[in-house]
Formats: C-alpha cells, sequence, structure tokens
C-alpha cells in the first residue's frame, strides 16, 4: 500500500483521484503512456501529496483546484527522474527499465521534455497565478542547476557543505516547493506559507539522507536499483564523506570513489569500509535532526488531523525502504 493511503480517509481518497489524473494526463499520446505508465506506476506520490495535504491544512479544498497542480508537480518529478537516468545512464528505476534503457537517450530525452511540458500546460490551463507559476520556474531552474553541479563534479569528494547546497537544490526545495505551493493556493498568510515551506525544506534534506544511505544498504528488491549505483555514477554522498573522515582505511576508500571507473568490487569494498564506521548512524542522526526541525516549523493554525498527517510524512522519511 502507498504509504499516504495510510494517513486518513481523505488522503485515501485524494491519491485515488490524483491516480486517475496522472494516468489521464500521460494517455494524451500512446507513446508517452507506454514509456511513462511502468515509472508512474511505481511512485510515493510524496510530492504531490504533500501539496494537497498542506492545501487542506486549514480547511478544505475543492479536488478541481488541487488535483491539476498535484498531478502537475508528479510529472515535474518523474521528468527529472528520466533526465537523471539518462545523465547517469542508469538501467533500472523503481525496479523496471528506464526510458533511456528502452528507446535510447534522445527519444528518453523528449520524453522528459514533454512532461514538463504537460505539467506547465496543466498550470496554465487552471489559470493558478504568479506566484504559483514562479515557484515552479524556480523549482525547475533549481533542479536543474543542482543536475549541474552534480554532474560537474562527479568522482570528488565535496565538502559538506557543497554535499548540502547540492541535496537542496535537487531534493529539498522540490519538498519545500510542495508545501509553499499547497500555503499558498489554500490562501494562507504569509507567516504560515513560509513555515510550511520550512517543513518542506526539512522533510526534503531529511530525505535525500536517507535515500543516499539506501544507495549502499537498502534491500535491493525493495529499492529497485542495485547497490552503489551514485558512486558507479560517480557521485560522492554522506555516507562516504563521513566514513572518509573517521576511517582508518580513508586513504583506500578516497582511491576507490575518485579513480573515474569504479567496479562492482570496487563497491563492495567500499561498502564495507563505510559499514565500519559510524557512517549508518552518522547519516541517520541528521536525516533525525532535520525532521525534527521540520515538525519545530508545522504552523499552530492547522487542523490538527492535517498536523498528524504531515508528522506521519516525517516519520516515513526516516524509516522508509525505498
Amino acid at each position: 500500500m502507498n504509504f499516504v493511503a495510510a494517513l486518513n480517509e481523505a488522503a485515501a481518497k485524494n491519491l485515488r483521484v490524483l491516480e486517475e489524473q496522472i494516468r489521464q494526463a500521460i494517455s494524451e499520446d500512446p507513446f508517452i503512456f507506454e514509456a511513462c505508465e511502468p515509472l508512474i506506476r511505481g511512485g510515493k506520490r510524496l510530492r504531490p501529496m504533500l501539496f494537497v495535504l498542506c492545501a487542506n491544512a486549514k480547511a478544505d479544498c475543492p479536488p478541481e483546484k488541487t488535483m491539476p497542480l498535484a498531478t502537475a508537480l508528479e510529472l515535474i518529478h518523474t521528468a527529472s527522474l528520466v533526465h537523471d537516468d539518462i545523465i547517469d545512464t542508469s538501467k533500472k528505476r523503481r525496479g523496471v527499465e528506464t526510458a533511456n534503457s528502452k528507446y535510447g537517450a534522445q527519444i528518453a530525452v523528449l520524453i522528459g521534455d514533454w512532461l514538463f511540458a504537460k505539467a506547465f500546460q496543466l498550470v496554465a490551463e487552471n489559470d493558478y497565478g504568479g506566484a504559483v507559476q514562479m515557484t515552479l520556474s524556480n523549482l525547475v531552474k533549481n533542479l536543474c542547476i543542482g543536475e549541474i553541479r552534480q554532474d560537474r563534479s562527479l568522482f570528488v569528494v565535496p565538502t559538506m557543505s557543497e554535499y548540502y547546497t547540492r541535496i537542496n537544490l535537487k531534493t529539498a526545495i522540490f519538498l519545500s516547493s510542495c508545501c509553499k505551493l499547497g500555503g499558498i493556493v489554500a490562501n494562507m498568510t504569509a507567516r504560515e506559507v513560509a513555515n510550511l515551506t520550512a517543513y518542506g525544506s526539512g522533510l526534503g534534506l531529511a530525505f535525500q539522507i536517507i535515500d543516499d544511505l539506501l544507495d549502499f544498504f537498502g534491500d535491493e528488491t525493495v529499492t529497485g536499483k542495485p547497490h552503489g549505483g551514485d558512486l558507479k555514477s560517480g557521485v560522492i554522498t554522506l555516507p562516504v564523506i563521513r566514513a572518509l573522515e573517521v576511517s582508518g582505511d580513508a586513504d583506500k576508500l578516497s582511491e576507490l570513489v575518485t579513480r573515474g571507473e569504479v567496479s562492482s568490487a570496487d563497491i563492495d569494498a567500499a561498502i564495507k569500509i563505510i559499514r565500519a564506521t559510524d557512517a549508518v548512524d552518522y547519516c541517520r542522526t541528521r536525516a533525525e535532526a532535520h525532521i525534527d526541525s521540520a515538525r519545530v516549523n508545522l504552523p499552530f493554525t492547522l487542523k490538527t488531523s492535517a498536523s498528524l498527517a504531515l508528522e506521519q510524512i516525517a516519520d516515513f522519511i526516516v524509516d522508509r525502504t525505498r
């Protein structure tokens, strides 16, 4: 069961409507549907459901006002994954073959572009206004800048500051934008919107740190991806950064992760070194601190049921297995 379905009846109902609208959006073109349906089928729907929950956090917001934008957010997320897989030359995503593996990089680029265009079409058709359009435009710009910075520093160990800048651009700003958009669409006060934005930012930082842990130590049958995919692509994340700070085998680990070509044996060796340090506990502690920060920023003006649901999402972030 999708995690949102367990939150409450209203969230489950919204999720069902969202699923229908996502499928309807990609059904416009038969090839797009064939290419995207397997990827979309496996999504968690975290981003659009964060938006929907925030939009309904003080008073009920009609589905006709929330669902087009929620659908657009999921399409933007899917587009970014399609493009990420091209850049990383990934073969699998969510346990299924990636678009670039199945159709080639050229077609996959166009699939991602179509999804971006469809998302902004939905926003334009529903006249959400300048604040929503500006938030979405900044979101996509930051996704691109984050990916560019990551790609230009492959096989280079980042500083802690550089790592946090990257995950902020690639993940935290997306989740914070979803929460911000919920507040905007619900006509909340500027203070409430700022608090929801800060809540989403904390979630996003924690989400990416846990994602980086799962890349090394997650159950491959659950994550749908082989261990060490980031490392193989040259992306050095927090578990490695921490292990390099404290491991007696730091020189060996550094040589493994910066050599420019990482084999399966290298990944196994790196995982062994990382596991021998406190890196896993360190990363979880960091993630939990960001979750605590997220909870603190939840506005006091929200409905009790909405606050509980948003706190449950925070719990999900640190406890998730995929």
